[in-house]
C-alpha cells in the first residue's frame, strides 16, 4: 500500500470516530449533561435532587419547580429559561443570579459542551 494512502484512511477513520462525527448530537449532548449536570440533577419530571429536576426546562420561569426549595435570588430573577439565558448560566450561573445556591458548581468553560447541553435540554421528553 502507498503511504498516502494510509494517511487518508487513518484520517478519516478519525473522523467517523470522533464525538462530533461518530454520535449524534442528542448522545454527545446527554453525555455533555452527564458530565455536567447529572451529580445534582435530572431530566425526569418530578424527580428533585440536590438540584431541581430540569424537564421542559426550556420556556419555564427560574425558580418555579414546584416542592423544590430555591434560593431566593432564583426565585425572583424573573428568568425564563430560553436558549440564550441557559447558556449564559450553564456559563457562569454566579454573574447570571448572584446567590443562586448551586455552589461549589462555577460553569461549563467549553462553549461546545454548552451547547450540546442546551441542544439537549431542548430536545423532546427532556
Amino acid at each position: 500500500m502507498r503511504p498516502g494512502f494510509i494517511v487518508v484512511v487513518c484520517g478519516l477513520m478519525s473522523l467517523a470516530l470522533s464525538p462530533s462525527h461518530g454520535q449524534d448530537a442528542g448522545a454527545s449532548g446527554e453525555q455533555a449533561f452527564n458530565n455536567s449536570c447529572r451529580t445534582c440533577h435530572t431530566v425526569k419530571d418530578g424527580d428533585n435532587r440536590v438540584g431541581p429536576n430540569l424537564h421542559n426546562v426550556v420556556g419555564r420561569k427560574a425558580g418555579s419547580v414546584a416542592n423544590f426549595p430555591y434560593s431566593e435570588a432564583m426565585k425572583s430573577s424573573d428568568i425564563v429559561w430560553d436558549e440564550s439565558a441557559l447558556l449564559r448560566f450553564i456559563e457562569d450561573p454566579e454573574a447570571v443570579v448572584s446567590g443562586n445556591g448551586m455552589k461549589p458548581y462555577t460553569g461549563v468553560r467549553s462553549a461546545e459542551d454548552r451547547a450540546r447541553i442546551v441542544a439537549f435540554l431542548k430536545s423532546p421528553g427532556k
